[in-house]
């Protein structure tokens, strides 16, 4: 049985980021937007979201993803697993808008979706009139649209508000530590850049996935009306369901620890380097990343004079400048 998301009310700024965000738990903000003009239209009707969306400047064309009827809003893999069973073009917004209109009626509509699209690209006025308080101003808010279509179990490698304007969604969270109960797809063959559940949380298959049982006991699902707000912590997977017929969602992504260095690109080169190893030889690689890397006290060169720690022991932009040429010229001789 799924858990609740514990929810807040009347929150700012200060209770954010001194009692939501350092908890690393998702957190529903109640009301969070309720008063921006977008969502008291969105609370009118689907027709009213769409011609206040037309009403503001428009920008430029964004992504466009549609399937057929067939796949009932859940985007995912084709069969073969070599791309994804929609296709994604760009298009402008009023194009999609005016599409998403016409299938209103239609009890079983193609799938319809405008994903992640910069809202001062395709909407340059909307932050003029929806600023989210609780965030810094040069974080940029990403706007999603679309009629009752599933967005499958993922994560993001970032902090994530996303605030819902129109229609209703559901979401399924899972903690980062049920990743071997979520059954990853391929890193490279993704849908959207980063790795999806092979589960369906609809009628999941417990026979090829029987861990998946696990993961369903740390689940928390929550349902948000327009005005609320969800807070999702960097690395927590998620699934998103759009309920209504029209849909639209304004999100903001975030990494206050953004790295110099890609984290991505050390687990890539740490597949290939020690997945061959025999297993002797993986347990010390896998004592020298504990010591090295995810140590959680102290220094692991602590016990060295600073002058003597090598690239450890340095910092700023001739230190990354130092691990830049090691690496190219380790992957040259490789």
């Amino acid at each position: 049985m799924s858990k609740p998301v514990p929810e807040w009310r009347d929150v700012d700024a200060k209770i954010f980021r001194e009692r939501i965000f350092p908890s690393n738990r998702p957190a529903v903000l109640r009301s969070l937007v309720a008063a921006w003009p977008a969502v008291a239209d969105g609370r009118k009707s689907p027709q009213a979201t769409v011609s206040y969306l037309l009403g503001l400047d428009q920008g430029g064309p964004l992504p466009l993803l549609t399937a057929p009827p067939a796949v009932q809003g859940r985007f995912f893999y084709g069969n073969d697993m070599r791309g994804p069973n929609f296709e994604r073009r760009t298009a402008p917004l009023a194009a999609g808008l005016h599409a998403l209109l016409a299938q209103l009626a239609n009890p079983d509509p193609p799938a319809i979706f405008m994903e992640a699209a910069r809202v001062p690209d395709c909407l340059p006025t909307f932050t003029k009139f929806h600023r989210l308080e609780l965030l810094d101003a040069s974080i940029e808010p990403r706007i999603w649209i679309g009629n009752a279509v599933t967005v499958q179990t993922h994560y993001d490698l970032y902090s994530n508000i996303a605030c819902v304007i129109a229609g209703s969604r559901r979401f399924t969270l899972f903690p980062p530590e049920q990743l071997p109960n979520l059954y990853p797809g391929p890193m490279d063959i993704t849908l959207a850049g980063v790795p999806v559940s092979m589960v369906r949380l609809e009628g999941p298959d417990y026979i090829r996935y029987p861990r998946f049982r696990t993961a369903l006991e740390h689940a928390q699902v929550v349902e948000l009306e327009p005005g609320d707000a969800l807070f999702i912590p960097y690395g927590w997977w998620h699934r998103v369901e759009s309920l209504a017929a029209l849909n639209v969602l304004v999100n903001y992504w975030w990494n206050d620890a953004a790295p110099t260095l890609s984290p991505k690109d050390s687990l890539l080169h740490a597949l290939f380097a020690l997945r061959e190893l025999p297993p002797e030889q993986r347990a010390v690689w896998r004592n020298l990343f504990d010591y090295y890397v995810f140590q959680t006290s102290g220094d692991p060169l602590g016990h060295l004079p600073p002058g003597i720690r090598g690239l450890m022991g340095e910092r700023g932009e001739q230190a990354l400048r130092n691990v830049r040429k090691l690496l190219i010229e380790s992957l040259s001789d490789s």
